[in-house]
C-alpha cells in the first residue's frame, strides 16, 4: 500500500483543520445564542388571547393605534437611512465617560407630599412618590438584544445594581421592546422583589415565559386601573408598536399615569406625538412631573417617536408641571448626535417657559425643588 504523500497529509490535516473551524464556529454561534428563543418571549394563547381580542385596540389578529402611521422606514427613506447609517457624520457616542450619581437617600419629608424621581439611565427610573416606590420600565443588561454578545451596546454602566434597589410597590413597561422590556432584568428582580407586574394587554405572555408568577402579573388595556397601596396607576394611550421576533404588534404599548392622593405622574413610554396627549391631559392631570421620551428619533419614523420639540408640546398638553427627559444617554438607537436630543429640549424648554430638570444618571431629582440645568452633557459630547 502506497504511503501518502506529504502533499496528501499536508490537504487532509488542512481539512480537518477546517472542519474542527466550522464545529468551533457553529458551536460559539449556539453559545451566542442559547437565550435567544426564551428572550424572544411568549405569545398570545388561551384566556389571554381572549382578552385581547375583546380590546378596542385589537383586530385582524394585532393590536393597532388610533391612527394607522408608518412604523418602519422603507423605500427612499429607508436608502437614505442606510447610507447615513454607514457614512454619516454623527457623533453617536460620547466622547468621555457619562458621568454618575449614586442616589442619595430620599429627603424626610411629609411623606404625604414626597414626590422625587431617580433617572437610571434610557427609560429607567423609580418613582418616589407618597410613600410608594414605582419602578419604570427597568433594563439593567450590557445590551439591549436578544442576545447577549449582539446588539446595541450600554454607553454607560447602571448607576446601581439591581440588588441594591430599594423595595419597590410596583413595576411598570411600557411595551415589549428590548430598550425597554429585558428578561435578565425581569428574572432578577423576581427574585429579589416582591412588587407585581404592571403591563399593557399581550406582554403576560413573556412573563409568563420568563417564569414570573401568575400573581404578580397585572396586564391592563388602555383606560384601564390598578390600585397599588394608596396608588392609582393607568394604563393610558400611547402610539407606538410593539414585538420582539418577526410577529409585529401581538402585544399592546402604553404610557402610564401614576396618582397618588395628592401628587401625579405621567410617563410616556415610547410614543410619537399625538393628540391623544390633551385628551390624557383632560383626564387625568395636572401632573406634578412628566417623564418625557426624546431620544431615537429620526424623519424615517416620525409616527412613533418624538422630537425634542414635540415632547415640550406634549408635556404643555399634558398639563405637566416639571419635565424629566428620558430615552436618550445610555443606547445608540439612531442617526442623531449623542447629545442632540437634550440640546434641542434645553433650546425648547427656555423658549417655551417649560420647568427642566436634566438628571445625571442615578441623580434623584426632588419635583419640588429640581437642581438647576447645568449643561452636564456638553463635557462628554
Amino acid at each position: 500500500m502506497r504511503a501518502p504523500t506529504d502533499r496528501e497529509l499536508d490537504r487532509a490535516v488542512g481539512g480537518r483543520l477546517w472542519r474542527m473551524t466550522g464545529l468551533a464556529a457553529v458551536a460559539g454561534l449556539a453559545w451566542a445564542a442559547r437565550d435567544v428563543p426564551a428572550a424572544l418571549g411568549g405569545r398570545l394563547t388561551g384566556a389571554r388571547a381572549e382578552r385581547a381580542a375583546r380590546s378596542p385596540q385589537f383586530r385582524d389578529g394585532t393590536f393597532h393605534n388610533r391612527t394607522p402611521i408608518r412604523t418602519m422606514p422603507g423605500g427612499e427613506s429607508g436608502r437614505n437611512l442606510f447610507r447615513e447609517l454607514i457614512f454619516g457624520k454623527q457623533r453617536r457616542r460620547p466622547t468621555a465617560p457619562v458621568p454618575m450619581v449614586r442616589p442619595d437617600p430620599a429627603p424626610q419629608s411629609a411623606v404625604e407630599r414626597e414626590l422625587s424621581i431617580v433617572w437610571y439611565g434610557h427609560a429607567s427610573a423609580l418613582v418616589e412618590i407618597e410613600g410608594h416606590r414605582v419602578l419604570i420600565d427597568p433594563v439593567w443588561s450590557e445590551r439591549c438584544s436578544p442576545s447577549a454578545t449582539v446588539g446595541p451596546r450600554r454607553l454607560h454602566e447602571p448607576p446601581v445594581r439591581l440588588d441594591q434597589l430599594p423595595p419597590v410597590q410596583a413595576i411598570l413597561i411600557s411595551h415589549d421592546h428590548y430598550d425597554h422590556l429585558d428578561m435578565p432584568t425581569v428574572q432578577a428582580l423576581v427574585r429579589g422583589q416582591s412588587a407585581p407586574f404592571l403591563v399593557p394587554l399581550g406582554v403576560g405572555a413573556h412573563l409568563d415565559r420568563w417564569g414570573v408568577p401568575a400573581d404578580r402579573i397585572v396586564e391592563l388595556d388602555w383606560s384601564e386601573s390598578h390600585r397599588v397601596g394608596d396608588l392609582e396607576i393607568t394604563a393610558t394611550a400611547a402610539q407606538h408598536f410593539s414585538g420582539r421576533g418577526l410577529r409585529r404588534d401581538g402585544t399592546l404599548w402604553s404610557s402610564w399615569v401614576v396618582a397618588g392622593a395628592r401628587r401625579r405622574v405621567f410617563y410616556t413610554g415610547d410614543s410619537g406625538y399625538f393628540d391623544g396627549y390633551a385628551e390624557i391631559g383632560a383626564a387625568h392631570g395636572p401632573f406634578d412631573v412628566t417623564l418625557m421620551q426624546i431620544g431615537a428619533y429620526d424623519r424615517a419614523w416620525p409616527g412613533i417617536h418624538m422630537f425634542p420639540e414635540e415632547a415640550v408640546s406634549a408635556h404643555l398638553d399634558l398639563r405637566g408641571g416639571l419635565f424629566i427627559p428620558v430615552h436618550w444617554a445610555t443606547f445608540n438607537l439612531a442617526l442623531h448626535d449623542w447629545s442632540e436630543p437634550v440640546d434641542r429640549l434645553w433650546a425648547e424648554a427656555k423658549a417655551r417657559d417649560v420647568r427642566l430638570a436634566v438628571p445625571r444618571p442615578g441623580e434623584r431629582v426632588v419635583v419640588d425643588d429640581p437642581p438647576p440645568v447645568d449643561g452636564w452633557w456638553q463635557a462628554v459630547a
